[in-house]
């Protein structure tokens, strides 16, 4: 789905109040980007209490219950008492389609009637699904016709800027929160088809939770064992660049104003790649795509870019390379600006689209 009809996590609460409220709705999106979290902050927002239900490990007697027999012979089914209650609440179902067809079943009277066997929801309750997306290598199993026709689908979409105004009051390490503000594009990687740690806003939490747990005490080898135990390879070699980074006071702004050169020992090849990183993603996101449109500061910082991107490649033609080039995202230096590199450094051309 596009993500130009996605919501963000500070707009899904209220479409929840607005639509949930009078229809079940269906939350799709990439695992650890907030679905959860997000529909306990809905339930807090109505007075209501949560009570969810995880999909991929209930059986279809969760649901409908268990028979009882009465004196007259005859039977009737019991509802577990955790969804059998007499006061309104939030009914969450979790990972809706990681269920068996089985359950997936029990849930139809449930989400269209509202009623499981002779028990009815309170007047008032809520019906709020979720599940994964079958492109993010999840447990998805296909839902049928009628299931999927019960509910309103909405996709969620990560977006940096509502997650870094969350963790204003999370007590998010200060390191994550400095890493995401310079690299917002490693918020969020896409999930790897194979066992492998990979970064979400989930997985940024943990990492920080971690790294405040062992405070002072952290050195680099732990560091680097949280962050490829909890960030994709990438993510986690740049972010264990970026801490050794700030510990020795290295910073793109110095080397900048040329009050630092860039490091060049070979243990430092790490923290070099990340501020070669950090250095591309600077230019791409303050310079026009027009040199027409340059500002007197922009062109001081053209000025300033040619000689660093100069010294950068006496150090390393490939990290270079790499600030020039294209990403694989798609994203570019301005194409002004490449053409201005190669006809000055003719050796970078081969990674360029100049």
């Amino acid at each position: 789905m596009s993500q130009t009809i996605a919501l963000s996590q500070k707009q899904l609460p209220e479409f929840l109040l607005q639509v949930a409220t009078v229809r079940p709705v269906m939350i799709l999106g990439a695992p650890g980007i907030g679905k959860t979290a997000l529909v306990n902050q809905f339930a807090e927002l109505v007075g209501l209490p949560c009570v969810s239900l995880l999909g991929s490990q209930l059986a279809p007697e969760d649901l409908i219950g268990v028979p009882q027999l009465l004196p007259n012979g005859r039977s009737r089914f019991c509802p577990p008492t955790l969804i059998a209650r007499d006061e309104p609440y939030v009914l969450f179902l979790d990972e809706l389609n990681a269920s068996t067809p089985e359950v997936q079943k029990a849930f139809y009277s449930l989400i269209h009637e509202r009623r499981v066997g002779e028990y009815t929801l309170p007047a008032g309750s809520v019906i709020v699904a979720a599940g994964n997306r079958a492109e993010d290598n999840a447990l998805v199993r296909p839902m049928s016709s009628a299931l999927v026709n019960r509910l309103i689908h909405v996709h969620l979409r990560v977006s940096v800027s509502d997650w870094l105004d969350w963790t204003s009051g999370a007590g998010v390490h200060p390191l994550v929160l400095e890493y995401i503000g310079n690299r917002p594009d490693h918020l969020w990687s896409q999930p790897p088809k194979h066992e492998e740690a990979f970064s979400t806003p989930r997985s940024w939490h943990m990492l920080s939770d971690a790294l405040q747990s062992y405070g002072d005490s952290l050195n680099d080898t732990l560091l680097e064992v949280l962050a490829h135990g909890t960030l994709s390879p990438s993510h986690a070699t740049q972010f264990k660049a970026f801490a050794r980074l700030v510990r020795h006071k290295y910073g793109i702004e110095r080397i900048l104003k040329g009050e630092a050169g860039w490091p060049a020992a070979p243990e430092e090849r790490d923290v070099l790649y990340f501020l070669a990183q950090s250095f591309r993603a600077r230019l791409v996101k303050e310079l026009p795509e027009e040199r027409a449109q340059l500002s007197a500061a922009q062109r001081e910082l053209v000025h300033v870019s040619m000689a660093r991107i100069k010294e950068l490649a006496q150090l390393s033609l490939e990290i270079a390379q790499m600030v020039v080039g294209e990403a694989d995202d798609g994203t570019a230096l301005p194409h002004w600006l490449r053409i201005d590199v190669v006809r000055v450094l003719p050796r970078l051309a081969a990674k360029t689209s100049a």
